[in-house]
């Protein structure tokens, strides 16, 4: 429903009341066959981030700074997929695809929050392997639990930042009489090319703040993992080496997805208006990589696979203990 408002003769805005989120196209087939990808993607990125969460919050030898960021990351992807996932898994059998104005404000803030979140986390992560390994008799007092926190509320506080630029920049734009946004959740592109007013600052915003978050921890993860390859190469320990490598090869593979779509999406200037590329991108990047981070780092990690057969072992006492 939208309220037309005649600015002059030539152009005429209008209150945009809700959006439809066309989504994908095809006839009830194809849907049917995105449906159940949707909810594989996503029952398994559910699955695998809890399981994350629920193992190192119960082993006590998990409650190192590593592992208290890699759960901090498996919340994050976790909330980051729920945010996306369930209204897009409800379009695929709806008519009308309908989404609030203020759901659509409400789901763009939060995507954009929790997804700036995630690339200044990586980097922390990037930061913590660095003085690890760099620097491990200054580690216990440099990566103190105090510093971790503050560390991983500085990723929340960069990622709000952003999403509040974002968010309020777009929403405040007029918005045409179409109200179909080519996607199937609400981002910053597709909705500038509804806007009838210029999309200019917004698209500069886009690529610069963008552009700036994805270079710059970027950057910080190239410049951490140089130092830790130097002083890898230097130790004499083959197995010690093997260690470190397997760690952060599985931080290296996390990065590279996530940064990859990401600067693909929305770090280049022709980002806004390849929409149809831009869909296949999105699912990779908000429902793909959320299921992939926890498989990478459990599968790729000694620590946690021991910690997971710790926590079947526990489970099969208590059970028997039960009977």
């Amino acid at each position: 429903m939208a309220t037309p408002v005649h600015r002059n003769a030539s152009l005429s805005a209008v209150f945009v009341q809700e959006f439809v989120l066309v989504g994908f196209g095809g006839g009830a087939e194809t849907q049917a066959l995105l449906f159940a990808v949707f909810l594989a993607l996503y029952m398994v990125s559910i699955l695998g981030n809890l399981t994350m969460i629920v193992v190192i919050t119960l082993d006590a030898r998990l409650h190192s700074p590593m592992y208290f960021f890699l759960k901090n990351l498996s919340f994050v992807d976790l909330c980051y997929s729920s945010v996306i996932a369930p209204k897009a898994l409800a379009n695929f059998f709806s008519t009308s695809k309908v989404i609030s104005f203020e759901g659509c404000a409400t789901q763009l803030f939060f995507f954009s929050l929790l997804a700036t979140t995630e690339a200044f986390l990586l980097a922390v992560m990037a930061y913590d392997r660095f003085m690890a390994i760099c620097s491990p008799l200054r580690y216990p007092v440099t990566m103190c639990s105090t510093t971790c926190a503050h560390l991983v509320l500085g990723t929340y506080c960069g990622g709000c930042l952003n999403s509040i630029v974002q968010t309020s920049l777009t929403f405040q734009l007029p918005f045409c009489s179409s109200n179909r946004i080519d996607h199937f959740y609400c981002d910053v592109p597709p909705l500038l090319q509804l806007a009838c007013g210029s999309t200019a600052l917004n698209e500069l915003l886009l690529f610069g703040l963008c552009g700036f978050i994805i270079v710059s921890t970027t950057l910080a993860v190239l410049v951490s993992y140089g130092y830790i390859t130097v002083t890898i190469l230097k130790m004499h320990s083959g197995s010690g080496r093997h260690k470190v490598f397997s760690t952060c090869g599985s931080h290296m593979m996390a990065v590279s997805l996530f940064y990859g779509t990401v600067f693909v999406m929305y770090a280049q200037p022709g980002a806004v208006a390849s929409m149809a590329q831009g869909k296949v991108i999105s699912v990779f990047y908000t429902l793909v990589i959320p299921m992939l981070n926890p498989l990478i780092y459990s599968l790729r990690n000694k620590d946690v696979k021991d910690a997971l057969q710790r926590l079947r072992h526990r489970h099969s006492l208590v059970q028997k203990g039960g009977k």
